[in-house]
């Protein structure tokens, strides 16, 4: 199978995106990375590694879109951008089974569902990242992430079916799945929570355990957090920004005195083991659940380590058949 790779989408591209594939395919066997863009310059880059000749392959692309850009217009005004490319192979070649950008955000998920296409029956695809939790054995997906920021109540079953099959296909026996609302009780929330809980709880495709509020995503309570992309990307950027302040303030006050720095020498693998287990980059992509194939976006701001593994998780999800189980849970909600 094949992993495509946008070489020139990012902050740090194409520098940190094709070491991190070079690291990937040295990682995994089981596929060839195909590096999109300007051939000429990512050959003078692979040039600086060692890796198997057969392993990555370039695709020609001429144009890139930037994040200032408005999606759909520059969707359609550059036909030969990485991103149209990429699409445009993943949905004609048949080994062509994933694509993972860091490039445009808007770009790359109008991109998916334009040239790539939903599955049957998935009226608005998701963003879903996968988070770490307060359970060292357990991760959390949110969905919808930043998509869709006006959503209708059968986008929210959707996305429930769709975020507890990705668990299940992450190994999770029965997924938790809850309702992201203002409080845990039934009258909580506002119209659209009101109108989408009571079709939540009839659905017997899903364990489905409720409301659960912001404060409840990161404690590992439950596997799936259902909302509508205003309030996911909300919560998940609320979140960012909470641990780094909370890390900085951390950091100062342990410095701050010589006792405090005593401390933190002690306690500087802990501090070490915390910082690597709420790092991005350790968790790959958010997956844009609910097209054809396996489409991952990574963070803008990706290095390496975040491509390399946004790249094995593509390939890793790939592999599983994730978006063929998608499919089949759509087709067998009675809900929908």
């Amino acid at each position: 199978m094949k992993v495509l790779i946008d070489a020139f989408g990012g902050d740090h591209s194409p520098n940190e995106i094709i070491a991190g594939t070079v690291e990937a395919v040295t990682e995994r066997n089981d596929f060839t990375a195909v590096l999109i863009g300007n051939p000429d310059i990512i050959n003078e880059q692979l040039k600086n590694y060692t890796y198997s000749a057969n392993r990555i392959e370039i695709l020609p692309a001429s144009e890139v879109i930037t994040c200032e850009e408005e999606p759909t217009v520059a969707i359609r005004r550059k036909p030969d951008s990485t991103i149209n490319v990429g699409f445009k192979e993943l949905k004609e070649n048949p080994e062509a089974k994933a694509f993972v950008s860091a490039g445009s955000t808007g770009a790359y998920l109008v991109g998916a569902t334009l040239k790539l296409g939903r599955i049957k029956g998935v009226n608005r695809p998701a963003l879903c990242p996968t988070m770490p939790t307060a359970d060292p054995n357990k991760s959390v997906i949110l969905l919808d992430a930043g998509a869709n920021a006006d959503c209708k109540a059968i986008n929210l079953c959707q996305f429930a079916v769709m975020g507890s099959t990705y668990a299940k296909a992450m190994g999770v026996e029965n997924p938790k799945v809850a309702l992201l609302s203002n409080g845990t009780e039934d009258e909580k929330g506002n119209a659209l929570v009101h109108e989408v809980l009571p079709m939540l709880k009839e659905m017997k495709s899903i364990n489905f355990m409720g409301n659960c509020e912001a404060r409840d995503i990161l404690t590992g309570e439950y596997d799936v957090i259902v909302a509508d992309g205003f309030s996911g990307n909300v919560a998940i950027k609320s979140i960012e920004g909470a641990v780094m302040t909370v890390m900085g303030l951390m950091k100062g006050e342990i410095f701050s005195t010589f006792k405090g720095k005593i401390g933190g020498l002690l306690l500087k693998d802990t501090f070490k083991r915390l910082a690597k287990k709420m790092d991005y980059n350790n968790n790959g992509g958010a997956l844009f659940l609910g097209v054809e194939k396996v489409v991952i976006k990574a963070h803008g701001s990706s290095k390496r380590t975040a491509i390399k593994n946004a790249v094995l998780q593509a390939a890793e999800f790939a592999s599983i058949g994730l978006a063929e189980k998608l499919k089949e849970s759509i087709i067998n909600e009675s809900n929908f």
